[in-house]
């Protein structure tokens, strides 16, 4: 071994002694975390007895009621297995045939769910290119320039998500903006909220701030994702308007998001509307995230320039560091081109936890 090698296999050793325990994959994303300990009393509770079955129960009535007190005036609320269920059921429910949608190229429609929306329902994304994924309104008035062309697919659907695949937030104007451009255009608007809790907290963190960014500014149909805010499955699809749900509880059926226990999905919304948890538990996530960008913003090379909005950072690392911290504490790439990565906390990251991941990211980074 000539001279350069053993110097290099001494740092190699040193990095690795100098790490800290591994805090597990707590920074891989927010749906690694377990579930609350009041959502697991919740599942608990209603494991008590026989009840009716698909959502015929009293405890499934009482979640409904929720989400009607939480949103201030009748809603139609479907709960189903999981997010991509629930965005496919909510664009079933807005779509005809030979119509499309329109989101971003970054939108969890066209980028994670494997094609479910184009394979179940058969239509078209528009994916268009939007480097902060967020939508405008003159990208919408664009990209309905198609209709009444026999030849395209016709613009019918908006899907905005708050918070964005990239972190980024809508305000409650831009949101009242695109839903105003959308409607005036015979468009509806989809807003995927699998991270709803964390963007709530962000823009102030209450029941107003919600109905701000949602119901009051337009939009027409919700996935309310609670997966990722500490229950163990289950989404919930909020039709804002409930004459346009009138078809929802056959396509829910339809595109196989009935569960026939539904008191156990539905026990954990009552459980994770109760006082607002839902929002509590985004702000801790949030709260850890300007943590670890607080620990770690000093190193240059990882180009954390901006706080996060919400849970999500997005560093860029280069190898060797980058593989020797993902064996230490596994997180996921992210734009592998431009070397970067995401770093996401859950309700449950501590603060604790973030020096500890900080400290690994220290000792690497100093290694090389």
């Amino acid at each position: 071994m000539n001279a350069v090698a053993r110097d290099n296999s001494s740092s190699r050793a040193m990095a690795s002694e100098s790490l800290p325990a591994a805090p597990g994959r707590l920074f891989a994303s927010d749906n690694v975390a377990g579930a609350h300990p009041l959502v697991l009393e919740a599942l608990v509770a209603a494991n008590e007895g026989h009840v009716l079955a698909y959502g015929n129960d009293v405890i499934t009535r009482r979640a409904e009621a929720a989400f009607n007190d939480l949103f201030g005036r009748d809603v139609r609320t479907l709960f189903v297995y999981g997010g991509t269920g629930a965005n496919v059921l909510a664009l079933a429910s807005m779509l005809s045939p030979a119509e499309c949608v329109v989101c971003t190229d970054w939108s969890h429609i066209n980028m994670d769910e494997t094609g479910a929306p184009e394979r179940i329902l058969g239509a078209k994304l528009l994916d268009l290119v939007c480097p902060d994924a967020k939508l405008t309104p003159q990208q919408i008035r664009s990209a309905a320039s198609a209709r009444g062309n026999p030849h395209h697919a016709q613009p019918a659907v908006v899907s905005i998500t708050q918070p964005t695949e990239l972190g980024t937030l809508y305000s409650p104007a831009e949101i009242r903006a695109i839903c105003e451009t959308a409607h005036e255009l015979g468009m509806l608007v989809h807003m995927d909220g699998a991270r709803i809790g964390n963007a709530t907290a962000a823009l102030g963190g209450s029941r107003d701030v919600l109905r701000a960014f949602t119901v009051d500014a337009g939009v027409d149909v919700l996935s309310f994702g609670g997966t990722k805010a500490g229950i163990v499955f289950g989404e919930a699809v909020v039709w804002f308007d409930p004459q346009r749900a009138a078809r929802s509880e056959y396509l829910r059926k339809n595109v196989t998001q009935l569960h026939s226990k539904m008191r156990y999905i539905s026990a954990q919304y009552v459980a994770l509307l109760a006082g607002d948890l839902f929002i509590d538990l985004g702000r801790s996530a949030n709260v850890a995230a300007q943590r670890l960008y607080e620990a770690t913003k000093h190193h240059a090379s990882l180009g954390l320039t901006t706080p996060p909005a919400v849970n999500s950072l997005f560093p860029t690392l280069s190898d060797p560091a980058k593989t020797r911290l993902q064996d230490w504490s596994f997180f996921w790439d992210w734009d592998p081109m431009a070397h970067q990565v995401r770093w996401m906390t859950a309700w449950d990251v501590s603060e604790a936890d973030v020096a500890q991941f900080a400290a690994g990211v220290d000792a690497v980074l100093r290694a090389n």
